[in-house]
């Protein structure tokens, strides 16, 4: 097809209209767009997608896979969707064991079932189990259409061959989702939208591609073709699979999707990156979700662990603010933030390994953000500028201040910290942090880092001592010294690992961490043992998440008691 093409017509019809100019285009049309031979440009640019709320707009769907081995079982399994709060149950008849249809259909679709269902009977190329011949699936599809199943999945691939198998017979209320898989990437929009097209040609009452994402910003791909069928109103299930992809199976609720999917429970995943009903329903309030929402999130490398879109979540929806925040699994953070620049992409946490890099990312920069050299919040302004600051060096240190206050004698009328021997494990973003704040607080600031170099450099920058790590395991000029880890040393799954041996541990009155993953380090349980005061990464987590808070929401009270336990009944 020649390019600046454009194909309209009414789906399911041979009839065709060609455009190939602009000034064609402006016309009238036939029908609706079915294929074009470039990007077609979206009325509403991505940025400002989902920022009105259109008249046809419906909230999306929860669909809970199912994949049991036993038919009674797999109808149990409907009946727990049910209970979780699913809006529909996708029956994975291939995973069934032995699986005969005219015995097995019939106790899946017994009337009344608690949900609508789609069955689905993958072949193996089309990552299924199935590896038979087509007419015997075709015949089971057919089947379960009979017996009530609302919906049913096809694959594009042979779906022509599907219809001329039903020659009509189809029921008017089973709706036919007809759907195409991609395992290795995601493709342009360019190219997702000319498949919709052509999909929508086949009769399909509701497109289906998943792809797979090699980037987080493959999301931002798939969201601009949710955007561009919302505005036609073509029903769409768009998903990106993998951990890089996660977002799009709870964004797609901004941008229109028809339905996500989600497994029963962590271990039964029938896709890469799938959340749970759970989680979609409760901690990222899917059903909340719409074209207004703000969306925040944490930005790093790993990010799974990450407690803070648990808080925020409860958090945002305690006072009413409508904004969701997810985890941003991205090594990438130039790219990340020139991808997800619409105005709706309203702020961000920084994690490893972006603090530093986010310094040089935000147009304005916050003076302790400045002086630390590091920044773990960003926040983008209504004119689209990033402003940068770091809520770690509060956290960390009046988390401290407060755990020797409560464990030791202190004057009230200064800082625990003063005069004292404060020594930092690590120069990251975390570890400026923290020296810079002990500094402030009157400290005497030693740093040991793995690389001495970058040691000396944060080390003459706060007028303090820098050390080797080897050098650190017999350093102990006197008692009463405070210790620092501001490693990822002993975060899950490395649990057993520890950044300082327990004999080196017998010289620190006072030791924190700032992994909370496990709450209770390697690092703590032996500081303990040897009767330093100890204070777990979470005490920090608290106190930053709590100003990150009020800077999303421009000055809201962060509701502290419910932030609280949220983060303290949530950890592993």
């Amino acid at each position: 097809m020649p390019a600046g093409t454009f194909i309209y017509g009414v789906p399911g019809s041979p009839a065709r209209h060609v455009y190939s100019s602009a000034a064609e285009l402006n016309a009238p049309l036939h029908g609706e767009l079915l294929c074009c031979s470039h990007q077609p440009p979206l009325r509403v640019p991505m940025a400002t997608a989902a920022t009105s709320t259109p008249a046809a707009w419906q909230p999306t769907l929860v669909c809970a896979t199912l994949t049991a081995r036993v038919p009674r079982e797999m109808a149990a399994e409907v009946d727990a969707a049910a209970a979780l709060g699913a809006d529909v149950a996708e029956l994975q008849v291939g995973c069934l064991d032995g699986f005969e249809p005219r015995r097995d259909l019939p106790v899946l679709l017994a009337q009344p079932h608690p949900l609508p269902v789609i069955v689905s009977y993958r072949p193996k190329w089309e990552g299924g189990q199935y590896a038979g011949e087509d007419e015997p699936r075709f015949e089971a599809l057919l089947l379960a259409m009979e017996l009530g199943a609302e919906y049913v999945d096809i694959e594009f691939e042979v779906v022509d061959k599907f219809m001329k198998f039903l020659s009509g017979k189809k029921p008017q209320n089973c709706k036919l989702i007809v759907s195409a898989y991609d395992y290795e990437s995601t493709p342009s929009v360019n190219e997702l939208l000319n498949l919709v097209a052509q999909i929508r040609t086949t009769g399909a009452d509701i497109v289906k591609i998943l792809t797979t994402a090699a980037d987080i910003v493959d999301a931002s791909t798939m969201f601009q073709v949710l955007a561009h069928c919302q505005e036609k109103q073509v029903p769409i299930i768009g998903l990106v699979m993998k951990e890089q992809g996660f977002i799009s199976r709870i964004l797609c609720a901004k941008y229109g999707g028809y339905l996500t999917f989600a497994s029963l429970e962590k271990g039964k995943e029938s896709a890469p990156g799938q959340p749970t009903v759970s989680d979609l329903i409760n901690k990222y309030k899917i059903r909340l979700i719409g074209p207004d929402t703000k969306v925040f999130g944490i930005i790093g490398n790993p990010v799974s662990h990450s407690k803070s879109p648990i808080v925020q979540n409860q958090a945002f929806r305690s006072v009413g603010f409508d904004a969701v925040f997810l985890p941003f699994l991205s090594d990438d953070l130039v790219k990340f933030l020139s991808t997800f620049s619409a105005p709706d992409y309203a702020g961000f946490s920084c994690t490893m390994p972006h603090k530093e890099t986010a310094l040089r990312c935000c147009d304005d920069v916050d003076p302790i953000a400045r002086d630390i050299g590091a920044i773990n919040t960003i926040i983008r302004r209504p004119d689209g500028k990033l402003v940068g600051y770091n809520t770690d060096y509060s956290g960390a240190i009046s988390a401290i201040e407060d755990g020797i206050r409560a464990s030791q004698p202190t004057d009230s009328t200064t800082s625990p910290l003063a005069g004292r021997l404060f020594v930092v494990i690590g120069a990251g973003g975390a570890g400026k942090a923290l020296a810079y704040g002990a500094k402030e607080k009157g400290a005497r600031v030693v740093i040991a880092n793995r690389t001495f170099a970058r040691a000396q450099e944060l080390a003459n920058i706060i007028g303090g001592t820098a050390l080797t790590l080897s050098e650190l395991e017999n350093y102990h000029p006197e008692e009463g010294m405070i210790l620092a880890n501001a490693t990822s040393v002993g975060m899950h799954p490395n649990v057993d690992e520890i950044p300082l041996s327990k004999e080196a541990l017998k010289s620190y009155a006072v030791v924190f961490d700032a992994v909370f993953v496990p709450r209770e380090t390697r690092l703590l349980r032996e500081a303990a043992a040897c009767g330093a005061t100890v204070i777990d990464g979470l005490e920090m987590l608290i106190r930053l998440v709590m100003v990150q808070f009020k800077l999303f929401t421009e000055g809201m009270t962060a509701p502290e008691k419910l932030m609280r336990e949220a983060i303290l009944t949530k950890t592993h």
